[in-house]
């Protein structure tokens, strides 16, 4: 069973970040670079990202995003980071998302779908977890073309599955 459900997961989880991607590179510069609006565009871009990382991790124990990033993003008082990340930055960081999306759902088995997963959430399994991360993903993903259409009215088009193959490259 596990067989037929990897692809057609990792096709809607891909889709997912493409979208997030498209509108990642579809915005215009002062849109990205706006302080005034709440929230901001790069911001909703980074924590999108942030706990896409985050919870495809095993635990938040030992977590650590990659440089330039930080752990602020975890704090109860809604820390934003020091300054803005670049476009370039925020793209490694989806790319880095995208390998480690890949990578859990390649390695999910019949026995780990059903496990608890590590996070203080002891009612989810490892396979809820990763329906809520991709909701994450395209709640945010909307968001942010909402943004744009108010903004420049335009934005990127539904991706209905990644072209990206599992178990691929």
């Amino acid at each position: 069973m596990i067989a037929t459900w990897k692809p057609i997961l990792w096709q809607q989880f891909g889709a997912a970040i493409d979208m997030l991607e498209n509108a990642l590179l579809a915005c215009p510069e002062e849109l990205w670079n706006d302080r005034s609006r709440r929230p901001e565009y790069w911001y909703v871009v980074f924590h999108t990202l942030f706990f896409l990382d985050f919870y495809l991790s095993d635990s938040p124990e030992g977590f650590t995003p990659p440089a330039p990033f930080t752990l602020d993003e975890l704090d109860p008082a809604g820390l934003l980071p020091e300054r803005v990340y670049t476009k370039g930055e925020l793209r490694a960081y989806l790319a880095h998302g995208r390998r480690k999306c890949r990578a859990r759902i390649e390695a999910l088995t019949e026995e780990s779908v059903g496990q608890r997963c590590g996070f203080e959430r002891p009612d989810v399994t490892v396979s809820e977890l990763l329906l809520y991360s991709m909701r994450h993903v395209q709640h945010h993903a909307a968001q942010l073309n909402l943004m744009l259409r108010q903004t420049i009215d335009s934005a990127p088009t539904w991706v209905s599955k990644t072209k990206i193959k599992l178990g691929g490259d």
